[in-house]
């Protein structure tokens, strides 16, 4: 009877991680439908098939000129950014235990916000390469500060009380950004359209400062799957499994700091991709964060792709930054979850 109860579980992992396979399957191809649609659509419209073209035998007339020179650039850092922030979230939300858990939402991107801007109007710092440092700083100081704020009390680290700490703080450090960035004309003038998050006016030089960034934090956060599994079953059960939960938080923390630290520095601030995201893959493959992060990967891109996409389009031929139409979608998610997690628990 336990042989066939054995099997009978065993067969249906394998169904489970089949279904799985698949929706990762159909989550690479809606990123390579966003990919088309972003080098696709704008103001000037250029039909699929003519991307196609132009990618695989370049030309010299207008249409492979936005291609190459504008929607590629933007295409290769919505891919990269969205991919980081969701990443970010979904490992977030693992070591926390926090379903609220996001950069935007814990502070993180609020604290890489204001660093840069100390960078660019104290330091006079103006190429990417030398102002992400002090991102990684900015978001790392401010994981910290939200932490020690939302733990402090006889409930300590709820969710929801670390969700409203990061919102303080990310309050507050907004306020002394736009503070600090108005007194100072230099710092405004570059700070005013990064500080939106926009994927549009960069090169592709811009991409590759930040990629190996992102590269080393994506292949840190891909590696710790297993792990967070294990230390979802409780610390003393995960070190019984051979994990040892201080490197794996550490770990952890480094990646994030990776991610959220180059997408912002990059891109700047987009809110909630990684609270969405990562709701919407454990929705879709469970708890197990090893699938959690692949869906992130894949599905990250896609909703800023798509985002960037429907900005290009609302407001023909103007555009709204990514950034803003992400807090759109956001906002509601935020608010079902934190309804569900019931304030009265504070």
């Amino acid at each position: 009877m336990t042989a066939v109860r054995s099997a009978v579980r065993s067969r249906g992992r394998a169904r489970g991680n089949a279904l799985r396979a698949g929706g990762a399957l159909l989550a690479a191809a809606l990123l390579a439908l966003a990919v088309i649609g972003s080098l696709a659509i704008g103001s000037k419209a250029i039909p699929a098939g003519d991307v196609v073209r132009l990618l695989l035998h370049p030309d010299t007339s207008d249409a492979a000129h936005v291609i190459q020179d504008l929607r590629v650039p933007r295409t290769l850092l919505g891919i990269g950014a969205g991919a980081s922030l969701a990443l970010a979230g979904a490992l977030m939300q693992a070591l926390t235990r926090n379903p609220l858990a996001d950069p935007g939402v814990l502070g993180v991107e609020a604290g890489a916000v204001i660093a840069i801007a100390v960078a660019i109007g104290l330091f006079g710092l103006h190429d990417l390469r030398d102002f992400v440092w002090f991102s990684f700083a900015g978001s790392a100081i401010a994981a910290v500060v939200v932490y020690l704020i939302g733990s402090s009390g006889r409930t300590g680290a709820t969710p929801v009380r670390l969700a409203l700490a990061g919102t303080a703080v990310s309050a507050a450090l907004a306020s002394v950004t736009q503070a600090f960035v108005l007194t100072d004309p230099t710092a405004f003038d570059q700070y005013r359209y990064w500080g939106t998050g926009a994927l549009s006016g960069h090169d592709l030089t811009v991409a590759a400062k930040v990629a190996p960034f992102m590269l080393a934090g994506l292949v840190l956060a891909m590696s710790l799957g297993t792990s967070l599994n294990a230390m979802a079953l409780g610390d003393d059960t995960g070190r019984a499994l051979g994990v040892r939960p201080g490197r794996t938080r550490l770990l952890g923390v480094l990646a994030v700091t990776l991610l959220c630290g180059a997408a912002t520095a990059a891109v700047g601030p987009i809110g909630f991709v990684g609270l969405v995201v990562a709701q919407a893959a454990r929705l879709t493959v469970g708890q197990d964060n090893r699938w959690v992060l692949l869906y992130s990967l894949l599905l990250g891109p896609v909703l800023v792709l798509a985002a960037d996409i429907v900005g290009r389009l609302v407001l023909w031929p103007a555009e709204l930054e990514a950034g803003v139409v992400t807090a759109f979608i956001g906002m509601p998610v935020f608010l079902v979850l934190v309804r569900r997690r019931r304030i009265a628990q504070l």
